[in-house]
């Protein structure tokens, strides 16, 4: 039987000779609450992704806290408002972010973005779309909990990863946006990411746990992306403002992460339509 790691390098080698006309992979990141590690995973499982030859594309869409910036230590002049209000083009917006990952800073308000006329958001897709011909994956950093604003973002997605930490509070609002999403989109797919964990028992005991109870009384199927150990060297790269993947990368929660970025590219993609399907769901909830 073939490893691992034989079937990454094959994947990642059939991926890079697709033509530009492929669809990338849109997930987004969430959380039930704020505090769980959501935009710190979002930020260096991108990083993984690229070091495993995937073109990626972060965007904050966290529009009311964004800080995936601050998180790479970058000063973003503009940010994903000024591009649906037409105020910036595209190529202004991106900036080039560590391991070649290319960043959109988040804005101000979803409204914002909602009143946008027809044209306009026609010709702000018509970019994104000519984007995603340079992107094997999108991550969007989500909000944390169930306002109005999160819950649009997730439910046009079709791939969602929700971030927990091993805490019954955090592990009962995890459960509550699965519990909508599932409602909602019923076509989802959900990966269940436990941050923070102490010993591979808890991480796996708590994956076990949701599964089991979104089986039980959703009847909507998860799937297990895996754990994060709790690592010291996690706030540290925090305050140098630098993804702890490259500021440790033989940490614990480095290779964790990249466990997880080796594991979602074995794992099948959702048929989403891509970035331009993604954003006219968005705006028409």
């Amino acid at each position: 039987m073939r490893d691992q790691a034989e079937r990454l390098r094959e994947l990642v080698n059939s991926q890079n000779q697709k033509v530009n006309s492929h669809k990338a992979r849109i997930i987004a990141i969430t959380s039930g609450k704020g505090g769980v590690g959501k935009t710190n995973i979002s930020v260096n499982l991108s990083i993984c992704l690229a070091k495993l030859g995937q073109r990626v594309t972060l965007i904050d869409t966290d529009l009311g806290l964004a800080n995936i910036d601050l998180m790479l230590g970058m000063i973003p002049q503009y940010h994903l408002g000024h591009f649906f209000s037409g105020e910036r083009e595209l190529a202004d917006v991106v900036m080039q972010g560590p391991a070649g990952v290319r960043v959109i800073a988040g804005g101000s308000g979803l409204q914002e973005l909602a009143d946008i006329n027809p044209w306009q958001l026609d010709g702000c897709i018509n970019s994104l779309v000519k984007m995603e011909e340079d992107s094997d994956f999108i991550i969007l950093d989500t909000g944390a909990g169930i306002s109005n604003k999160v819950i649009r973002f997730l439910l046009a997605a079709e791939e969602i990863i929700v971030v927990t930490v091993p805490e019954p509070t955090s592990i009962a609002d995890a459960y509550g946006v699965i519990k909508i999403i599932a409602k909602e989109n019923s076509k989802a797919k959900i990966y269940i990411a436990v941050n923070m964990v102490r010993s591979e028992e808890e991480g796996e005991q708590v994956i076990e746990r949701l599964c089991m109870v979104a089986e039980k009384f959703l009847r909507f199927p998860l799937e297990s992306l895996g754990y994060i150990y709790y690592d010291g060297n996690v706030p540290k790269a925090v305050k140098q403002q630098q993804p702890f993947y490259l500021t440790h990368p033989g940490s614990k929660a480095a290779q964790s992460v990249m466990k997880m970025a080796q594991r979602l590219l074995l794992l099948p993609e959702q048929s989403g339509g891509g970035l331009g399907k993604f954003f006219r769901r968005l705006f028409s909830k």
